[in-house]
């Protein structure tokens, strides 16, 4: 693995189709508009289908297309999964919400659970084959640095009787590690083509950070001024999970001090986070709870 390695260093990706959920803005936008460059088709799905258009318009070329998904609501994307009827490449599950106030999604999931979580795995599991359809298929999960102080609570997994929204936030992306991981390992079990790999980004400046509603907002802006990488960086370890050869399983992140900011390498994940009781567990839960069953 190269130390210096960058977007600059992308394969062309000329004849594949990608999917980047949440591509109108930060790692995402990023994400997509570097694929795009590569001659990508790169499908920007996006809950706010003006801000992508508004996004693909300033990517200035490259084959891209805006689709509604809103990852909050199952109806949505059981209606996006209906509309991709061609074989996909790769699937990077980027979108995701951080540290709201307590709320639901349309089928009264919590809401961070629900969108990172739930709704990626419903999606990922409606496009199995389209996957399977291409040559060489690709899902990349996106999981965070907060994952390292999450657990699964499945005496609450919707925080229903207690709620703190970084907590929330952390079971989510602990729940994108396990989901990513258990998914690797199912695949290779049923012999399927799919390579599964995740990654984070480190400690990058995103609009993200400033949509939590909470006066932690200002805290993370002069966190983002003194000590972020950029969105740019940011998307380095997902560029490089989603394109490079890589094992089935292999995670992703910055190479430099605690793993906030750097070039792609190989990251360290917490034994909850390779917990595989607990990963298939919730894999059942999930998929009772979505209805969605992945059929390899």
């Amino acid at each position: 693995m190269s130390k210096h390695w960058t977007s600059a260093d992308l394969a062309d990706q000329s004849g594949k189709t990608i999917i980047v959920t949440g591509a109108n803005s930060g790692l995402g936008l990023v994400t997509a508009t570097e694929l795009a460059r590569v001659g990508a088709r790169v499908i920007l799905a996006c809950r706010n289908v003006e801000a992508g258009k508004s996004a693909a318009a300033d990517m200035k070329g490259g084959d891209v297309e805006v689709r509604s998904l809103d990852l909050a609501d199952l109806d949505s994307v059981r209606a996006f999964a209906a509309g991709i009827d061609e074989p996909l490449d790769v699937l990077i599950n980027n979108a995701g919400v951080m540290a709201t106030p307590y709320r639901q999604t349309a089928q009264g999931f919590e809401l961070q659970l629900g969108t990172n979580h739930l709704g990626h795995f419903a999606l990922t599991g409606l496009l199995i084959k389209r996957l399977q359809d291409a040559g060489s298929p690709r899902v990349t999960v996106l999981s965070s640095l907060a994952h390292t102080r999450g657990k699964i609570n499945f005496d609450d997994l919707q925080s229903e009787r207690k709620y703190g929204r970084w907590g929330a936030y952390s079971q989510s992306k602990l729940a994108n590690l396990l989901f990513a991981f258990e998914f690797a390992r199912r695949a290779k079990a049923a012999g399927s083509p799919i390579v599964v790999t995740a990654a984070h980004p480190g400690y990058a400046a995103t609009n993200l950070q400033s949509k939590t509603e909470s006066v932690m907002d200002a805290v993370m802006a002069v966190g983002n001024t003194l000590l972020a990488q950029s969105a740019e960086a940011g998307a380095w370890p997902t560029l490089y999970a989603a394109t490079m050869d890589l094992p089935s399983g292999t995670y992703i992140g910055p190479n430099g001090i605690r793993e906030m900011r750097g070039y792609p390498k190989t990251a360290g994940s917490t034994r909850a986070a390779r917990d595989e009781a607990a990963a298939a567990r919730l894999w059942g839960i999930s998929e009772e709870l979505t209805g969605v069953k992945y059929n390899f």
